[in-house]
């Protein structure tokens, strides 16, 4: 859900504000030697009753589109991970964390492996081997 907050950091930092700006000029502080804030009036009644109709509906709302789309998206790449994984390891004899670095050097590189990369632990990969790869990576991706 996190990842769903950050993508919409602006609407909730304007959530969080919608309550506490109101708030800030009736709140008496100072800053510390540690760089904090001390609080120097008494601010308990600003918050007793405190309305958080708009940060649920900004939670809801995350929580809605985690479940309906980012999981289920994050659970298909994980299958297809699975499944170009399988098949490297099947294909060639490579270390778990080089069949990873390569999958997601594959990844960002849309498919393909650079020559800039084949340098960074796939050097023994003949242009066979890494073909069958990045062809096989496109059936699955």
């Amino acid at each position: 859900m996190s990842a769903v907050i950050l993508e919409r950091i602006d609407e909730y930092r304007k959530t969080l504000e919608h309550f506490s700006k109101p708030r800030l000029h009736l709140i008496e502080w100072r800053p510390t030697e540690r760089n904090n804030a001390e609080v120097l009036n008494d601010t308990i009644d600003l918050y007793r009753y405190f309305d958080a109709t708009n940060h649920a509906e900004f939670f809801f709302k995350c929580v809605e589109e985690t479940v309906s789309q980012t999981l289920p998206e994050e659970v298909e790449y994980l299958r297809k991970y699975d499944l170009l994984d399988g098949f490297i390891k099947n294909y060639i004899d490579m270390p778990d964390r080089l069949v990873d670095l390569l999958i997601r050097f594959l990844s960002q590189d849309n498919g393909r492996l650079s020559k800039r990369r084949r340098g960074k632990g796939f050097e023994k990969l003949t242009e066979k081997e890494i073909r069958a790869i990045e062809i096989k990576y496109a059936e699955i991706f």
